[in-house]
C-alpha cells in the first residue's frame, strides 16, 4: 500500500495525494486503509521512509568503487534522477522529523546521510566541517533536481550541461575547501 501511495504521489503530487485517491487507485474503500496506516500524515512519512531508502540505494549503488570527483559526480546523478523520477516521493522527505531513535525515519535518513558521507571521504573534510559539506551537498543537488523536477529551468541553456557544471563547481569548492 505504501508504494502505491509513493507511485500515486509521484504521479498527481505529494500534496494531491489523500487516502481517498489511494483508495480509488487501490480498488478498495477508504477506511479498508486504516487497517494498514494511521492516516494521512502516517502515509506520508511511510513514504518519506521509502524515498529515503531508495535513494540512499541509488545513491550508495551508484558510488562503489568510485571516489573523490567521480564519487561525487555518481552520486550527484543518481540523486537527480531520483528525485527526478520520484518527485512525489521525494517531497515526503522534506520537512519530516523522525519522532525518536528508533524511529525508521531516523535509520533511512541516516542510510541517505552516510551515502553522502562516503563521497566525503575522497574529500578529506574535516571532521567538524561534515556537517557542513553535507548540507552543502544536500542543498546544492536538492536545489536542482527539484527545480528541474517541477520545470523550474525553461531556458536555452541545456539542462544536464549545467548539471554537469554544477558537480565541477562542487568538485573544486570541496578540494578548495579540504585543502
Amino acid at each position: 500500500m505504501v508504494a502505491a501511495g509513493a507511485a500515486l504521489a509521484d504521479e498527481v503530487g505529494l500534496a494531491r495525494l489523500t487516502m481517498g485517491s489511494l483508495a480509488e487507485r487501490l480498488g478498495v474503500r477508504t477506511p479498508s486503509l486504516y487497517k494498514h496506516v494511521a492516516g494521512q500524515d502516517d502515509l506520508n512519512r511511510r513514504i518519506a521512509v521509502l524515498a529515503l531508502e531508495q535513494a540512499a540505494d541509488a545513491v550508495g549503488g551508484a558510488i562503489q568503487g568510485y571516489s573523490g570527483r567521480d564519487a561525487l559526480a555518481a552520486a550527484a546523478r543518481s540523486f537527480r534522477a531520483f528525485v527526478v523520477a520520484h518527485p512525489g516521493r521525494y517531497a515526503a522527505t522534506i520537512g519530516v522529523e523522525p519522532s525518536g531513535p528508533d524511529d525508521p525515519l531516523a535509520a533511512a535518513g541516516q542510510r541517505s546521510l552516510d551515502a553522502f558521507r562516503a563521497v566525503l571521504r575522497g574529500y578529506a573534510v574535516a571532521p567538524a566541517d561534515m556537517d557542513h559539506a553535507l548540507r552543502t551537498l544536500r542543498s546544492t543537488f536538492h536545489g536542482f533536481a527539484t527545480l528541474q523536477s517541477a520545470n523550474g529551468f525553461q531556458w536555452s541553456a541545456d539542462i544536464d550541461e549545467s548539471f554537469e557544471w554544477l558537480i565541477d563547481f562542487t568538485d573544486r569548492g570541496l578540494r578548495t575547501g579540504s585543502a
